[in-house]
């Protein structure tokens, strides 16, 4: 099969969080203060729709692009 992947990585986390904190989660920033300047200096689409806000709350199974920085699933751990 020569079709192109979606080659999202899927993270696993304990429960709900924000985009600001999931953010901050995976490293893409350093501290949960500085969402709100990333969320205007790049484009994040959840679910294929542009996301500005960093107190969305993501659900299980979301999937969030950030061009330039990576394709990601959310996937809530078992509790």
């Amino acid at each position: 099969m020569n079709g192109v992947m979606n080659l999202a990585e899927e993270v696993i986390v304990d429960g709900a969080l924000t985009l600001g904190q999931f953010l901050n989660y995976e490293g893409i920033i350093e501290s949960g203060g500085q969402a709100k300047w990333f969320l205007s200096e790049y484009e994040v689409f959840l679910n294929g729709e542009l996301e500005t806000r960093r107190g969305k709350k993501l659900q299980d199974g979301d999937q969030l692009d950030i061009p330039e920085v990576g394709s990601y699933i959310i996937k809530f751990g078992e509790q």
